[in-house]
């Protein structure tokens, strides 16, 4: 936890840089998106109002103070508050993230205890298939393809936009693939390793039964490397799907920020820079919480290491 510390640090002098290694003027930027001529003297105007024209060192402080309590400024586009736009995209973006994930947990676990349990079956034969297709297809392929044979083809889905569960369907799959094909090799693999170890044996030896082994042992460690996969997918998900918000139209965070890069909206990619740091470093306490929840000798031999 005390590692968030220089890490948000870390965060804000990327995100403070942003400004001053771009080539891209601020004050143009503004005024271009205004559709205005950037002129010597209103330049010169906003950069005095934007506080360019101050010390690096103030500009610097001035920002974290507006960060740290969520003003990040105004859209040049739109001309309002960017956390209120942010705030009015996130929760399509987490629906879409929460949905996938979910779906991708509820078809991998059973799939991949299966392939380790039954091992060189046609059950493990198609979890291999459905691995090597999920991962070797690109997102933006699959979305496409999907569009043309459930919407245009066979009428059965929408296209586009968000609204009901339906408009849920194609993006969540399209998603959920590669995080299906992911999580079955992994957890597999961590279950075929702890099937090998030795406290298996000794449950074996007590006469332990094998379903009560799998569910109460092995499962429960086998499940740590995907928890830690899980983690950071949550956090790739929650900065926004940009290629799948730009297939299916969604009006998420991702796509927001696509805009904001075409039409180099500064503070929006700012805010955006700050704003995946904070939810990566989030997701990954949360995975830390839960694994040490999961498996409590790792704070013990934590403790063990520092005595």
């Amino acid at each position: 936890m005390l590692s968030i510390i220089p890490i948000i640090f870390v965060a804000t002098l990327v995100t403070f840089a942003l400004i001053h290694i771009s080539p891209v003027d601020p004050a143009e930027a503004y005024l271009t998106a205004a559709h205005i001529y950037p002129t010597e003297e209103l330049l010169k105007q906003k950069r005095h109002e934007f506080g360019l024209d101050q010390p690096l060192l103030t500009q610097y402080v001035q920002m974290v103070g507006r960060m740290a309590t969520l003003d990040f400024g105004t859209s040049y586009l739109t001309n309002q508050p960017v956390w209120k736009e942010v705030a009015a995209r996130l929760p399509a973006t987490v629906e879409l993230a929460l949905w996938s994930m979910l779906f991708s947990a509820v078809v991998s676990i059973p799939l991949g205890i299966a392939a380790a349990v039954y091992r060189n079956s046609w059950i493990d034969m198609l979890s291999r298939c459905i691995s090597y297709l999920g991962a070797s297809m690109p997102q933006f392929w699959l979305g496409y393809l999907l569009i043309f044979f459930f919407s245009v083809k066979l009428d059965w889905l929408p296209v586009e936009g968000r609204g009901t569960w339906q408009n849920l369907v194609l993006p969540v799959i399209t998603l959920s693939i590669v995080l299906i094909a992911v999580y079955t090799r992994l957890l597999r693999t961590s279950v075929l390793e702890q099937m090998q170890e030795t406290y298996v044996q000794y449950a074996r030896v007590r006469g332990l039964h094998e379903r009560m082994i799998m569910l109460k042992h092995v499962l429960r460690m086998s499940m740590m490397p995907l928890i830690s996969g899980m983690g950071i997918n949550l956090g790739k998900l929650l900065t926004g799907t940009i290629i799948v918000e730009q297939v299916f139209s969604w009006p998420g965070f991702g796509r927001y920020f696509v805009d904001a890069i075409f039409n180099r909206d500064i503070p929006v990619i700012q805010c955006y820079v700050f704003f995946a740091a904070c939810l990566f470093i989030l997701c990954n306490l949360l995975v830390d919480l839960v694994q040490l929840y999961m498996d409590p000798r790792i704070s013990s031999s934590k403790g063990r290491a520092e005595h």
